[in-house]
């Protein structure tokens, strides 16, 4: 009889990169961001991704750096940290890659929750990073790849384990405190597997990085890409121009982004002198707070690009829904189509959803991550059975498609981020002449949710708005802080004095078909 153990191969983060250099190693892998503060890659082919990838762990193993321990990375997307989370993740270490937009703060805090032993830091962030404090910080750079990499000797052999955990990405929740998500490799294997099948990933496909890579690791898609052979093409900031330029001289053909990148796109053509790039060829993924009818249809109609909807969240490494275009719906009209599309969408392959009692969307399946980071309370209380607790209200409908109609957390989505409205309140609440403060996010055509501050002051204060909003910005990450604030005599309670943001975001929701936080 076949010993099935024998036979059974762990499923790790170092598949896609080691079939990309065995099968594509002259075929050029990344496009490197020539804009920016340290010393760009270029154009490197996968050999050399792989090559840097091994002096990467080999650098690693001489400083010292277990299997298991953290390495965060605070960094703009970049061809750097595009390849190391092959070189840390794939030699069995963990690699935390830390949202750029954070204050000195809260990456300290991260830092040491994980309890990274190396901080990497984006050059353009070096003054803001200054007081964060780790045993090794370096600025990422020419001079770090010297500290960091090691081409002259081979890496020690990691004995791989697919339920490792690969990555720890910190998510704003319901407190004021991030927790760090654990996703392993089989986590992260799984859906990369099953994002680029739905998204028929290929190897004539060219992905460029309009969405941050430190958003759950590239939503997965950086791996799925990275097994076919595809061209990464870097983009470091968002530019509406800009991208429509990279898509013209890359051949782009993917891309994943939140609305917000959307938009600006559809603002860019609107100047574009000639054919939209990509018309006919782009296909743009887009997850966050759910775009307007309209704006799905001009996707199409102005840009001739294929929009394509999922719905999922860190915990989920993301991928727990998907909506794309089906032979159903060829001979509707683009804004019958759009509407189809307007929905969540539908399982992907090996998720299970389902509704709770009180309306809270559920999800099982591989994709669910390991447990939040030493916090197995907060674990137990978003998985406390089989499935997973989404947070979101929503249904299923008689085609089994999901749709998102209310947010359960505390949780504003904003431009493609998640902002705990807890952590804001917290924040604004510390500045003396505030009594009271409730955070809600309001619909926005651009950004998706505004996040909106409703105020009630202490007696004899003049505060403004600008004062709430520059004292939240010493506190918090600019995309946190409100954008608009609305002062009060009152705040909307139930008798035992809980806040009903229900009631206090009626009237800023008022025509819309759902509401969120």
């Amino acid at each position: 009889m076949t010993n099935i153990s024998a036979v059974r191969v762990p499923l790790t983060v170092n598949d896609f990169l080691q079939r990309a250099e065995l099968v594509y190693p002259d075929r050029v892998a990344i496009v490197d961001e020539p804009d920016q503060p340290a010393d760009d890659w270029g154009r490197i082919d996968y050999r050399e991704m792989a090559r840097r990838a091994r002096a990467i762990a080999a650098g690693l193993d001489e400083l010292g750096i277990a299997v298991g321990e953290r390495i965060a990375m605070v960094s703009h997307n970049s061809a750097r940290l595009l390849t190391a989370l092959f070189g840390v993740s794939g030699s069995g270490r963990i690699l935390v890659p830390v949202n750029f937009r954070l204050v000195a703060e809260e990456v300290s805090y991260i830092v040491e929750h994980s309890g990274a032993r190396i901080l990497l830091i984006d050059p353009e962030l070096e003054e803001a990073m200054q007081d964060v404090e780790c045993e090794m910080k370096w600025i990422i750079g020419s001079e770090t790849d010297d500290k960091l990499m090691r081409y002259d000797v081979d890496p020690v052999a990691w004995e791989p384990d697919e339920d490792a955990t690969a990555t720890i990405n910190y998510t704003s929740g319901t407190t004021a405190r991030p927790k760090g998500v654990q996703l392993t490799h089989r986590n992260v294997w799984l859906n990369a597997a099953i994002f680029g099948w739905h998204m028929g990933v290929d190897d004539r496909d060219v992905y460029l990085h309009t969405l941050p890579q430190f958003h759950c690791n590239g939503w997965g898609m950086l791996y799925a890409t990275t097994g076919m052979g595809v061209r990464h093409v870097i983009l470091r900031k968002v530019d509406g121009p800009e991208i429509l330029r990279r898509i013209e001289s890359e051949g782009v053909t993917l891309m994943c982004a939140a609305p917000a990148v959307l938009n600006t796109v559809l603002d860019a053509a609107a100047e574009w002198d000639g054919p939209i790039p990509g018309s006919g060829r782009v296909r743009i993924v887009v997850a966050g707070a759910p775009p307007p009818t309209r704006t799905i249809e001009r996707c199409e109609t102005e840009l001739g690009w294929e929009f394509v909807q999922i719905y999922g969240l860190t915990e989920t490494a993301p991928l727990l829904t998907m909506n794309r275009g089906r032979e159903e719906w060829d001979d509707l009209s683009s804004a019958d189509r759009a509407t189809m599309l307007n929905r969540a969408g539908a399982p992907v392959v090996g998720c299970t959803m389902d509704i709770s009692a009180d309306g809270e969307v559920l999800a099982r399946g591989n994709m669910i991550m390991e447990g939040y980071w030493e916090q197995p309370e907060a674990t137990q209380a978003s998985i406390p059975n089989d499935f997973f607790h989404t947070g979101d209200g929503g249904h299923i409908d008689e085609a089994n498609y999901v749709t998102i109609s209310d947010r359960k957390k505390d949780v504003i989505i904003s431009g493609g981020e998640n902002v705990s409205s807890i952590e804001v309140e917290d924040a604004i609440f510390q500045h003396p002449d505030v009594a009271e403060v409730a955070v809600i996010g309001i619909p926005d055509e651009k950004w998706g949710e505004l996040v909106t501050a409703l105020v009630v002051t202490t007696p004899g204060s003049s505060l403004t708005e600008d004062d709430v909003i520059a004292w939240t910005k010493k506190k918090l990450a600019g995309y946190k802080c409100p954008k608009i604030v609305d002062f009060r005599d009152e705040l909307a309670r139930t008798a035992t004095g809980k806040l009903q943001k229900f009631k206090l975001r009626e009237q800023y929701w008022a025509g819309h078909d759902r509401q969120v936080n």
